[in-house]
């Protein structure tokens, strides 16, 4: 028994022992709620997009654009008014002599253009001398040669051991410039964008828009549409993503309506009433206004190929276009490989996968944990079996010598209230006898 020091001391170890684990749990309370504080807080991984933004204008941007049309058309002229640069010399500096192979050349020419602190390289591919010969039979192969050329190139890259720096000048965007004849398409213009359609984006324009009357325009474009349509040619069209607003939605049907473009190139520029200087083509009759709308659509071909479709047209290049050449390159070299690795991966059905991947891995674990606790108990009942029987075996062993043991005691006590001896008497020994 204790006395009362010590029932005391023993009092107080047990206060002592309950204001540790109360003071734990208070402390381990507060802990999760200080986590739980700083989850619901700000954490800051919603700063990724700021550190994709720095490292791309650090790097910059890169952008590879091909000019295809008859001489005449001003395809120099507009390059120099959508870029607002002086890509191409003025005409009176230009080289302007024949050339007696009569053969489609490639040329490029590359600017480093900066706009707001971004930097952009821009290159150009130009394509003298196509659709300017009397037999322009096969004109658009070396423009084919050259596209498929820069996705050798390219392809060679991507198989080096040293990857970590690409130079990326295949083609992302063709200006197919359609002479402003009124009528339809022409055979050499069907059979270019037939050819190249599957290599490049093909984006066509009516060149030289202010020859013709606004109603000459349409119809026109209705024609060019129909024979597009007709001869399955594929051309650019913006992606429609699944979480675009309204104003997004809106203005990319916009852009893609005024397909082809009908354009006015100039970098000349007037001044008008109020002091305010615009780029145009001067006439007799009035002013063509390059960047209004109401006269041509050189906005809408400036919007989506420099502010909001540029990234589109490098990835649609990338994802498909040279893809397909890749794989078809590759199977004509005999090597086959996995389509569904370049597949577009929808991050909605990649979630959903992964939740479903999870819950399958969870359900195969809960089973796994289920069979082996089913396998422990059936060892545990098997024990449990077994001692029972040993147990068993034993006490029958004990109850047998118990029962002996009573009947052993039982005969010894008839046997003393009869008054028998409790052993048998033993014989008397034989021997001689001695008289006294």
């Amino acid at each position: 028994m204790l006395n009362g020091k010590h029932m005391i001391q023993s009092k107080k170890n047990m206060d002592i022992n309950y204001l540790f684990i109360r003071s734990r749990s208070t402390h381990y309370t507060i802990s999760q709620w200080m986590i739980r504080k700083k989850l619901q807080g700000y954490v800051g991984f919603a700063n990724l997009p700021n550190q994709v933004h720095r490292k791309s204008v650090k790097t910059g941007f890169q952008f590879t654009c091909m000019v295809v049309g008859e001489s005449g058309l001003g395809k120099s002229t507009l390059v120099n008014t959508l870029f607002n640069t002086q890509l191409y010399p003025p005409k009176e500096n230009r080289d302007i002599a024949k050339h007696a192979s009569q053969t489609v050349e490639i040329k490029s020419i590359t600017a480093d253009i900066e706009e707001n602190g971004v930097k952009l390289k821009l290159t150009v591919v130009d394509t003298p001398g196509f659709g300017d010969f009397v037999n322009n039979e096969e004109s658009w192969k070396p423009i084919l040669d050259d596209i498929e050329s820069r996705c050798d190139a390219y392809l060679e890259q991507e198989n080096r051991v040293n990857r970590r720096r690409m130079n990326d000048n295949r083609i992302h965007a063709c200006l197919y410039f359609i002479a402003p004849t009124g009528h339809a398409l022409k055979p050499v213009d069907i059979e270019f964008m037939r050819r190249l359609h599957t290599r490049v984006n093909l984006i066509p324009i009516i060149a030289k828009a202010d020859t013709m009357t606004h109603e000459e325009v349409v119809v026109f474009k209705e024609r060019i549409l129909a024979d597009i349509h007709y001869h399955q040619i594929q051309i650019y069209q913006a992606p429609v993503y699944e979480y675009d607003d309204q104003e997004t939605i809106a203005e990319n049907t916009e852009i893609m309506s005024k397909i082809p473009f009908a354009v006015v190139g100039s970098d000349k520029e007037f001044e008008i009433e109020g002091g305010r200087r615009i780029r145009g083509r001067m006439y007799p009759w009035g002013l063509i206004e390059v960047d209004n709308e109401d006269h041509c659509d050189f906005v809408k071909l400036r919007q989506m190929l420099i502010r909001t479709h540029m990234e589109e047209l490098k990835e649609y290049t990338n994802d498909v276009l040279y893809e397909n050449y890749r794989t078809e390159k590759l199977t004509v070299m005999g090597i086959q490989q996995d389509s569904s690795v370049f597949k577009e991966v929808n991050p909605t059905q990649k979630m959903e996968d992964e939740r479903i991947a999870h819950e399958q891995k969870l359900t195969k674990m809960e089973s796994e944990m289920r069979a082996v606790f089913q396998a422990k108990v059936t060892e545990k009942e098997a024990k449990l079996k077994q001692s029972e029987a040993e147990l068993y075996a034993r006490h029958k062993e004990m109850k047998d010598a118990l029962d002996k043991q009573r009947s052993d005691l039982e005969e010894r006590k008839r046997r003393l209230e009869s008054g028998r001896p409790m052993t048998p008497e033993k014989s008397k020994k034989k021997g001689f006898s001695f008289n006294k």
